[in-house]
């Protein structure tokens, strides 16, 4: 079984082409964070969308968009002009999802992913955390209402 799911940001605005029959062909590169490491590291993966999904990306997609993508790794080896073979994969997207909200102030394709990031909990921090917990709060301590 070849199924690959992903969770991440657009690196780029996706290029969009036209096939001789019409239909849309979507390709982008996804940065996909790496968990549990101690330096902000991400993996890009190359990623291809065909038909509808392919209009979906061109519509609402923009750099720094975060989705979630499933779908498979496939192959996508050629021969260069000098005879030789160059070796390479991407990602066929078979769906595709939105994984965070975009600021009201922003449209779906100048959305621009925020300078902030959770940080990874790892086991360890887990189990070295306490779990104090404290007198509710009065009313008028609470900073919403």
């Amino acid at each position: 079984m070849n199924t690959v799911i992903m969770i991440g940001r657009l690196a780029r605005v996706p290029e969009i082409r036209l096939t001789n029959d019409g239909k849309t062909v979507a390709r982008f590169s996804l940065a996909v964070d790496r968990r549990f490491t101690k330096e902000d590291i991400a993996d890009f993966f190359d990623v291809v969308a065909f038909g509808k999904l392919g209009e979906f990306c061109e519509k609402y997609l923009g750099k720094g968009t975060k989705i979630a993508l499933t779908g498979r790794i496939e192959n996508n080896n050629y021969t260069n002009r000098d005879g030789q073979t160059v070796y390479g994969m991407q990602i066929v997207a078979d769906s595709i999802e939105f994984a965070g909200s975009k600021p009201e102030t922003q449209s779906a394709v100048d959305f621009a992913p925020t300078q902030t990031q959770e940080p990874a909990v790892t086991s360890e921090a887990y189990e070295q955390s306490s779990f104090d917990f404290a007198e509710p709060a009065e009313p008028e301590d609470l900073p919403f209402r």
